[in-house]
């Protein structure tokens, strides 16, 4: 893609809130996991994990929806204005067994 369609489109995302969450803790443990520092894992639904439960209890794979669990990218703390990490906090203990797919 060219770098100018490219930035049309990237600003098009942040315009347009298309943008990950950022949720701020595990939903297993509820840990704490700030946007701007490493340690959060997410599935394509955005479910959110530490990464002592997602390598550990959940050996990688979302227990809502079975989907593998990557590393979340951090959010720089000066993007923060105009694309501020959620403050929804999403607590589910029960799904921290083994997962269910």
């Amino acid at each position: 893609m060219p770098a100018a369609r490219f930035a049309v489109s990237l600003s098009r995302v942040i315009m347009e809130g298309v943008m990950l969450e950022m949720r701020p803790g595990c939903e297993c443990c509820d840990r704490d996991l700030p946007a701007d520092q490493e340690g959060a894992y997410i599935c394509s639904f955005e479910c959110t994990w530490c990464r002592d439960c997602a390598e550990g209890r959940l050996r990688g794979r979302c227990p809502n929806c079975g989907g593998t669990l990557s590393p979340r990218p951090t959010r720089a703390q000066a993007k923060w204005a105009g694309a501020p990490p959620s403050t929804v906090r999403v607590f589910k203990p029960e799904k921290c067994g083994a997962p269910a797919f």
